[in-house]
């Protein structure tokens, strides 16, 4: 028997630059597929995260559309990865106290 605990809004958010960081400019469905998000969050999302200076919208050759992370973005995903680093016990903590709540 699995359980699933559901993402925040910021994990999700994290989730989405963390893909573009790593696999570069890519159209709303890869996006989706890579980040686990369905079709409506990740529009929603990526509106939210380009008014924060956080993603760009590009347009590539044929008009093809594609999303990619800004400077802004990027540093975020840093600091984001150094405090999850320096504090691995609370994300463990905070996942053991959800079993309880289930």
């Amino acid at each position: 028997m699995g359980f699933h605990v559901r993402r925040s809004k910021f994990e999700i958010y994290f989730d989405i630059l963390d893909v573009l960081v790593h696999y570069g400019p890519l159209k709303l469905t890869h996006i989706m597929y890579k980040a686990n998000v369905n079709c409506n969050t990740l529009l929603k999302c990526i509106d939210y995260l380009i008014k924060q200076g956080l993603v760009e919208e590009r347009f590539m050759e044929e008009d093809k559309r594609v999303y990619a992370v800004t400077r802004r973005g990027l540093d975020v995903v840093r600091a984001f990865k150094e405090v999850k680093q320096a504090l691995p016990i609370a994300e463990k903590e905070a996942v053991r106290r959800s079993l309880f709540f289930y």
